[in-house]
């Protein structure tokens, strides 16, 4: 592993608890019934502090699986996997908020993340 890919890590976990503080703020502060507003930015927020906090978790699952060799592509695909864990956690939050959440439905939206991400993520 080298010093920029240490830092870059530290400077992801570092932007998460940033984004995790402010999940705190606005989740103690905000009321969702009362604002609906307050509900999309919670989930948003949450949503981003979550796929920022797995982007790092990611990328070192992958390290230690090539054996301590950082190929290239790796952050991009580690980004991307966060990205998709924040989305899929922000989408549960809206559909629970708004009362529509149900197996089939969690399920089907994380088949299709694992699907394209599956097909991203093929080695040619």
């Amino acid at each position: 592993m080298e010093a920029r890919d240490r830092l870059f890590n530290l400077a992801v976990f570092g932007a998460s608890a940033v984004v995790w503080l402010l999940v705190g703020l606005v989740v103690s502060t905000r009321d969702p019934i009362e604002e609906p507003a307050a509900g999309v930015v919670g989930a948003a927020l949450i949503g981003l502090a979550v796929g920022l906090t797995t982007v790092p978790i990611f990328w070192l699952a992958t390290f230690g699986r090539h054996r301590r060799i950082a190929y290239q592509g790796d952050w991009m695909r580690a980004a991307r996997r966060g990205a998709w864990m924040g989305l899929i956690v922000a989408v549960f939050i809206v559909l629970r908020l708004q009362a529509a959440l149900e197996l089939p439905i969690a399920l089907f939206i994380v088949a299709l993340a694992v699907v394209a991400e599956a097909t991203l993520s093929a080695e040619r």
